[in-house]
């Protein structure tokens, strides 16, 4: 993530980004973590993956937005959290959930 350092990003978890087929998901990074819904939608001639989430931050209740594309096999997208920061990320899949 641009804003936080890896240390911050892994602080209790790995950080991660779930999707599923039907747009629900979950994340976790440093820690904020939520639940996400979202759909695809077509900008040009790619697909973006817009959400919004709703989680926690340092316990205390938290929402956000987001979106993500996927460039070169990686996703790459923006977390915002409501009235707060937001950060460029970058996932790559993890090879262990293909099996």
């Amino acid at each position: 993530m641009e804003r936080w350092d890896q240390e911050y990003v892994d602080m209790e978890v790995p950080a991660y980004i779930l999707i599923d087929s039907d747009g629900t998901g979950q994340f976790q990074f440093g820690l904020v973590f939520g639940e996400i819904d979202g759909r695809v939608e077509q900008i040009g001639n790619s697909p973006h993956f817009e959400f919004s989430w709703s989680g926690q931050d340092e316990n205390d209740l938290f929402c956000g937005r987001g979106w993500a594309v996927i460039e070169n096999g990686e996703l790459h997208g923006r977390f915002y959290l409501h009235q707060a920061d937001d950060s460029a990320f970058r996932a790559i899949k993890d090879r262990e959930l293909d099996s």
